[in-house]
């Protein structure tokens, strides 16, 4: 009897030991970064001659994804998604004006979630969309006034004597001044970031940080236009558009072409092209400058050792290449973007993956990495043993999407893009009848710059099939808005419905 209530104590003595030790374990903060039109073309995704020194060095201590893909290429939709978990069809956003919580007004964002689970949640700069949207932002999501977040990318102008600001409608697409960082909106991000991670620094924080570039205008200070020489800058490749490619995967480059002095049809001058390659280049290094005075105070102050730092782009970009200009698009350009992500204690640091990512698992990544549990159903995967395990994965393709036309409100095409181990295969489908349009299949293994649409040709048949059956089991699993509108004998059936591209 003594024995029984001597191992009971013990037993009870550990639990409540074990307990302590668990109240005890300090929260783990997120600093997370996101940057607008941001495209893998850095130094640590392969490309030596961009000058991008911190991403780089958050790229050597933890995991760098070079297989991650955004589930819409356009700043609103894919930013909706990621900080909600859900696809753009479960969020109902496909556009620059909707706002998620029109369909999803009770849904729990990212950083909202950490908010209602003790964390200091702060939003400084592009985190949501910036323009258009009611409400602005989403103030619910932060337990402060979000800052440095709202208006038009025209706007960001130099603030610095002796400059006058252009009127939008006469801004050309790129400037070159001789001005400081904090003349551009991205350099008073960092300082503000700077200064919130010191107000921080002794409670649990999720802290967003957005920054404007490199999206257009391509503004960059003087001196990060000087880290390039013109002349070793080379040309898109491939220029042309893909062949047996169909007509409605095309875009106009619309966003380009609304700036002041730009061609509004037809092929772009080289000159022009050779420009705005240069000054595309010149807003990366200036984002990785700023980023890097983030992670300079960060490591001052002591917090790298219990935050999780993770940087993303919003969405791919094309500067040229299949003759587009921006993104739009299911091209593996416009759907694959950086992600990096360090976590204390990183097993395998510096070591990429090539497993196939996302954006949609950031927010069960996160949330399952500080031990917080989603509120509802998320249509993500943590990407955790990933990071524990550069050769482990977590999913067998990723899904970005399209719609035609691009300012899409229901009605029209939408492109449904899968990118597996080895290919990429996009379906368009009418979203009255859910019958497919046109599709394209483009093989990785052979063809990674995606210059002729396997679809149509015999020898690709089996994979053309395989890859529609996919698409087919993945409607199964989160039923699209079109299968609501289609009429039951024209619902998607890749055996009956797949065509000719």
């Amino acid at each position: 009897m003594r024995k029984d209530v001597a191992s009971f104590a013990v037993g009870a003595l550990l639990l409540l030991l074990a307990r302590l030790a668990i109240a005890e374990t300090p929260k783990l903060n997120v600093l997370f970064i996101a940057a607008d039109d941001l495209r893998c073309d850095l130094a640590c995704y392969g490309n030596p001659e961009v000058k991008t020194p911190n991403l780089d060095r958050l790229a050597a201590r933890g995991r760098l994804f070079t297989r991650a893909y955004c589930q819409q290429a356009l700043c609103n939709p894919s930013r909706a998604s990621f900080m909600t978990g859900l696809r753009p069809d479960h969020t109902g956003v496909y556009n620059l004006t909707d706002h998620f919580r029109k369909e999803q007004p009770d849904i729990i964002t990212l950083p909202e979630l950490f908010k209602q689970n003790g964390y200091e949640a702060v939003g400084i700069g592009k985190i949501y969309h910036n323009l258009n949207t009611v409400p602005a932002g989403d103030p619910v999501s932060w337990s402060r006034p979000q800052i440095l977040f709202w208006g038009n990318h025209r706007m960001d102008q130099p603030q610095a004597t002796g400059y006058t600001n252009v009127p939008f409608d006469r801004l050309p697409p790129t400037q070159c001044y001789d001005v400081s960082d904090e003349a551009y909106l991205d350099g008073r991000i960092a300082a503000a970031a700077v200064q919130a991670l010191r107000e921080l620094k002794d409670k649990p924080f999720f802290l967003g940080v957005g920054f404007w570039k490199p999206h257009l205008p391509y503004n960059a200070p003087k001196k990060y236009w000087d880290l390039y020489d013109p002349a070793k800058i080379p040309p898109p490749s491939p220029a042309g558009w893909p062949l047996g490619a169909p007509e409605i995967a095309k875009h106009d480059s619309s966003e380009l072409r609304g700036y002041f002095g730009v061609s509004k049809q037809g092929n772009f001058p080289a000159a022009d092209i050779a420009r705005l390659r240069h000054g595309y280049l010149a807003a990366i290094s200036f984002v990785d400058a700023q980023v890097g005075k983030v992670l300079d105070e960060l490591d001052r102050l002591g917090l790298a050792e219990k935050t999780i730092v993770m940087l993303v782009g919003d969405n791919g970009y094309e500067l040229g290449e299949h003759t587009l200009f921006g993104k739009l698009s299911n091209f593996e350009l416009d759907a694959n973007v950086p992600l990096l992500i360090a976590v204390p204690g990183q097993r395998a640091p510096g070591i990429s993956t090539s497993s196939l990512a996302e954006l949609v698992d950031l927010y069960p990544t996160l949330a399952e990495l500080c031990g917080i549990k989603p509120p509802r159903a998320l249509d993500g995967t943590s990407l955790r043993p990933i990071l524990e395990n550069p050769a482990r994965k977590v999913s067998d393709y990723a899904v970005t999407q399209h719609p035609r036309p691009v300012d899409f409100k229901g009605t029209g095409i939408m492109g449904y893009s899968l990118r597996t181990e080895r290919y990429r295969y996009t379906e368009w489908l009418n979203w009255q009848t859910g019958e497919i349009e046109a599709c394209e299949l483009y093989d990785h293994a052979n063809d990674p710059d995606e210059t002729v649409n396997r679809a149509g040709e015999k020898d690709f048949t089996d994979e053309l099939h395989r890859h529609q059956q996919l698409l087919a089991a993945e409607f199964q699993r989160h039923p699209p808005p079109w299968q609501k509108h289609a009429s039951s004998a024209a619902q998607h059936n890749p055996q009956t419905n797949s065509i000719s591209p």
